[in-house]
């Protein structure tokens, strides 16, 4: 590849950042505009969770062809299409006026979204040295946090100026604009997603994943990113409403609440990439750094449960802010394991099988955990969940991973 100087990569990676922010705005659009759009569609909470449900089975389908495309497409030619397909979806829902067509907007962005996560993590493996990812990674989830912070203070403006549509038609219109600003500067850039892959033996037979599914790393990651990434989805789907139903708050008092869940998401973020960066050049192993990282992130999460046992809202807040940060420091660790043991041209295969396996997980617990709440169960079998999910995952990677090993040098 070209060499890109560390300002402009770290520039590129900035504005593709940002453009994920409005790829990602649609669900907590949906989630703290809920009694909005129930009041037009008449939704209950089993119909909230099947939306949910339906979107998350889209994208995880959709990540068994992206991975593939973004590898084929290289990042030049996978950004074009990836801002393109999911801008315009996102701007569809204006013109929604049945919950058929509310279903098939809903499915077209779970579908398009899915170009986002492969392309970050090829992104990230093309523009930095191996050393520099996990400190990318963080960067890269704290700017997506903060955005996410900005979201319920913006959103509910935007709505009560626009409608809920205008919201949604707004994130796609500034996703072209960051996607301009991204091929402007990348003028001139030669990219080539043709790694050297000697060092790993992900032998290329020229099928999309049949290389990719044969290897015992790809199970490792996959798996682990299944059982983590349901408590992930389950929060960032049903944490407005929770909140709605344990404090009786309303769309202007959640800003705060779901600001200080992301803040906590985007301050794990920064932190793990910094600290997994600073320990590995005072020269820890990939491995140590790796699962030191996952079984702190694993360990803050595991108080989730007494949360309803709580009166009091700011320490229950709060506490959602740690669970954030500890899912952040836990899945920013798998990724960077990803660009670690997995040639360049595969990362974005692994990369997005790991996604489809982490949706379908989503999927699953946002439907059940409106199954659940009808049928009267509370919260508190989906805690418990979430609060065990992230030992779990760790432990299951390190049976099928015991040794992380790079698969290029960092550099010297």
């Amino acid at each position: 590849m070209q060499k890109i100087n560390s300002r402009l990569s770290w520039t590129l990676f900035v504005i593709f950042c940002v453009a994920g922010i409005f790829n990602a705005m649609d669900r907590p659009i949906i989630a703290i505009l809920k009694p909005d759009m129930s009041a037009d569609f008449g939704w209950t909470d089993k119909d909230f969770g099947d939306l949910g449900f339906y979107t998350q089975v889209a994208a995880a389908c959709s990540f068994l062809f992206t991975g593939w495309l973004v590898d084929r497409l290289g990042v030049r030619r996978s950004m074009v299409a990836g801002i393109t397909a999911w801008s315009l979806a996102a701007m569809a829902h204006g013109w929604a006026i049945t919950m058929a067509h509310i279903v098939t907007a809903r499915v077209g962005l779970g579908a398009t979204e899915a170009v986002q996560t492969p392309l970050t993590i090829k992104t990230v493996a093309t523009l930095f040295e191996p050393n520099k990812r996990s400190l990318a990674f963080g960067v890269g989830t704290a700017i997506a946090s903060i955005g996410t912070i900005s979201l319920p203070f913006f959103i509910p403006l935007l709505a009560e100026a626009f409608g809920w549509r205008g919201a949604l038609i707004f994130g796609g219109v500034a996703g072209f604009v960051a996607l301009a600003a991204w091929l402007i500067l990348a003028r001139g850039i030669k990219f080539d997603d043709a790694a050297e892959d000697e060092t790993l033996d992900y032998n290329d037979d020229a099928a999309p994943y049949g290389p990719i599914l044969r290897e015992r790393r790809t199970w490792a990651i996959c798996v682990a990113k299944a059982i983590s990434d349901a408590t992930w989805w389950f929060i960032g789907f049903w944490l407005a409403d929770f909140y709605r139903k344990q404090f009786g708050l309303t769309t202007q008092e959640l800003a705060v609440p779901l600001a200080i869940a992301f803040a906590g998401s985007a301050l794990g973020a920064l932190f793990a990439g910094w600290i997994s960066t600073r320990l590995l050049e005072r020269g820890w192993s990939v491995n140590r750094v790796r699962k030191s990282v996952m079984l702190v992130s694993a360990l803050i999460v595991t108080p989730l449960p007494l949360v309803l046992n709580l009166n009091s809202f700011w320490p229950v807040a709060i506490m959602m802010g740690v669970v954030m940060a500890g899912h952040q420091g836990f899945s920013l660790s798998i990724f960077a394991t990803i660009t670690d043991v997995v040639p360049r041209a595969k990362v974005g295969r692994v990369t997005a099988f790991g996604a489809f396996m982490g949706n379908m997980g989503g999927a699953g617990i946002v439907k059940l955990t409106g199954i659940l709440l009808v049928g009267g169960y509370g919260y508190m079998p989906l805690f418990i969940f979430a609060a065990a999910s992230y030992l779990l995952a760790l432990a299951w990677l390190h049976l099928l991973l015991p040794e992380i090993r790079r698969a290029e040098p960092a550099a010297a």
